[in-house]
């Protein structure tokens, strides 16, 4: 049964909005003219369209959590989604009662989430269908849940631990840039009407200003064929790949974006695999969530290698990028027959080191930052008592 959005007016002349299922737009308007609402604008609800199409990432969560609680606790899927279109709002709900009308109609879940591309990606759908093939739905849904959940902790985590460091540069940038173009030439006109000997830094920082002051206006102007270039280049595969090749060989962030593509790489293989997902399908799905290019051009030759016959943790290794810790453990897994499990423990062993690596990166950013704004603070001070010093031995 499809569902459409509505809006409406009540008996008190309010304006409502909301979503309502019904077999055509004109049954739509029957049943809101029974509810006593009086209808504006009915519109069936389209899975692609625009918003409605979109969920944030804790939306998705919630939604799988929650789907995935209905359905272990023996709930029919179509009243499962019926329950949760109930609780939800928004888009959430408009998506939700489209995948029931879907259902209902004798669609798979996976084919209905199909028809929503922006809420729920590839990896998403591949992972509900291998569940609705194995009977194991339930399972399936409540390990995705902790994928997605996972996932949304790690990117909070990133976010938190570079947040301070960002406002404090920003605050820096702004104090010294005001001190230097605002400050600083007042200063300057008193010390250029005494025609003394400048100190150096007082020299330094005067050039300094002139040239901000010069350049400044049209720094906007300069930064848009910029933006231009960056957007040019990020659409040719060429520059794209040598500047994700430059992100790999900087010292630090490059062991963070290593062992964040691997830790992904490493759990979404093991919710597939554990989804009863092939390996094959399971290598091509995981190497989506790879966000270096380097990197998943390299899983690509290992999936290749797979293909051929090697075993995993061999062609992973011929990357000579994956972590070896995550290497060692997979091996374990192939030996033992559980590579699933020490597919997780792999995540879980990567995603430990990240969160360490980012804790000491960001404790480490702040202090760093306000050392530099220190330094040039302390420039500017001087560059502006030195002179000042001169003139006292001068009247002396």
């Amino acid at each position: 049964m499809p569902a459409f959005k509505y809006e409406a007016l009540s008996a008190d002349g309010r304006s409502q909005q909301g979503v309502i299922q019904a077999d055509t737009a004109r049954a739509a308007r029957g049943l809101l003219r029974e509810r006593g609402l009086a209808p504006i604008a009915v519109a069936e609800l389209v899975g692609a369209d625009g918003e409605r199409g979109r969920l944030t990432s804790t939306g998705r969560v919630v939604f799988t959590r929650q789907l995935a609680t209905l359905v272990k606790a023996g709930l029919p899927l179509e009243e499962a989604l019926a329950a949760l279109a109930e609780g939800a709002e928004g888009r959430t709900q408009a998506i939700t009662l489209s995948l029931r009308a879907r259902v209902m109609e004798g669609a798979t879940l996976a084919a209905a989430l199909a028809e929503f591309p922006g809420a729920f990606d590839a990896l998403f759908r591949a992972t509900v269908a291998a569940g609705e093939q194995s009977g194991r739905l339930d399972v399936v849904l409540a390990r995705l849940a902790d994928h997605l959940e996972s996932r949304d902790a790690q990117r909070r985590q990133f976010i938190a631990a570079l947040t301070y460091p960002t406002l404090l540069t920003v605050v820096a940038v702004l104090v010294v840039a005001g001190l230097v173009a605002y400050v600083v030439p007042q200063v300057a006109e008193v010390f250029t009407r005494s025609g003394q000997h400048l100190p150096l830094p007082t020299r330094a920082l005067l050039a300094l200003t002139d040239m901000l002051t010069t350049i400044g206006p049209w720094l906007p102007l300069l930064l848009v064929p910029v933006a231009l270039l960056g957007v040019v280049a990020r659409g040719n595969p060429g520059h794209r790949r040598r500047w994700h090749r430059g992100l790999l060989a900087m010292p630090v962030l490059g062991v963070l974006i290593v062992k964040a593509d691997a830790a992904r790489f490493a759990r979404t293989l093991a919710l597939l695999g554990g989804s009863a997902v092939p390996l094959l399908d399971a290598l091509r799905l995981a190497r989506s969530t790879v966000a270096n290019q380097v990197l998943a051009e390299q899983i690509d030759q290992a999936t290749a290698r797979v293909r051929e016959g090697m075993p995993l943790s061999r062609a992973l290794a011929r990357t000579e990028r994956f972590p070896a810790v995550a290497l060692r453990l997979i091996a374990s897994g192939e030996r033992a027959g559980r590579l699933d499990a020490m597919l997780d423990e792999a995540a879980d062993q990567l995603e430990r080191e990240l969160r360490t690596v980012i804790e000491v990166v960001g404790s480490t950013l702040g202090p760093a930052v306000i050392l530099v704004v220190g330094g040039l603070v302390l420039f500017i001070v001087l560059a502006i008592l030195l002179p000042i010093f001169q003139m006292n031995q001068l009247i002396r």
